[in-house]
């Protein structure tokens, strides 16, 4: 069957989680939405074998990644530090990607107008194509969200929601991959 280009598949995908620290636990707008569907999305790549990078924005100020979301991640994680808003500009990464060979950039994590913006957009310009996942990006406030958001669309990125990533993920029913990633939804 053939597909349309946006539509997810777990061998081109990788999903790029940014900036989920404890410094902000507490300060985001929709904080508890943010994690939670952020955490579907890191279980769900951890059973379909999606490789997952996570960066942390200067851990010595800001902290480690909250340990709600450090749970969840899969053990074969690769972590980046960066003092860049680009996740790009994280010594490793741009070769990490490389070396996944993977062309859809799955994103969560935090701030919207920030990092979040100016990493799609670094993805953008190398050709990849970036799915900004609604209901786990955010920032601490309104304003500063919608308009990144807006920003990231209409320049190019794709706007999904986790419920909608781990479907197209999954692209069918009945197996025992839909059954444990459908729990995650309902």
């Amino acid at each position: 069957m053939s597909r349309h280009g946006r539509i997810l598949d777990r061998e081109r995908s990788i999903l790029l989680v940014i900036d989920l620290q404890e410094g902000y636990r507490g300060k985001l707008r929709h904080e508890e939405r943010i994690v939670r569907s952020t955490g579907r999305l890191l279980t769900a790549a951890d059973r379909l074998g999606i490789p997952v990078l996570l960066t942390e924005q200067y851990p010595k100020g800001l902290g480690a990644t909250r340990d709600d979301v450090a749970s969840r991640l899969p053990e074969r994680t690769e972590c980046f530090e960066k003092t860049t808003f680009s996740a790009l500009g994280a010594a490793g990464l741009p070769d990490a990607l490389g070396r996944h060979e993977r062309d859809q950039v799955v994103l969560a994590g935090i701030e919207t107008h920030v990092c979040i913006s100016q990493t799609a957009h670094d993805l953008l310009a190398r050709g990849l194509q970036v799915h900004a996942v609604r209901d786990a990006v955010g920032a601490r406030f309104r304003l500063e969200d919608e308009a990144g958001f807006a920003k990231m669309v209409g320049s190019g990125a794709v706007p999904a929601s986790s419920e909608q990533v781990l479907f197209e993920w999954l692209e069918r029913a009945g197996t025992a991959e839909f059954k444990a990633v459908q729990r995650l939804v309902v």
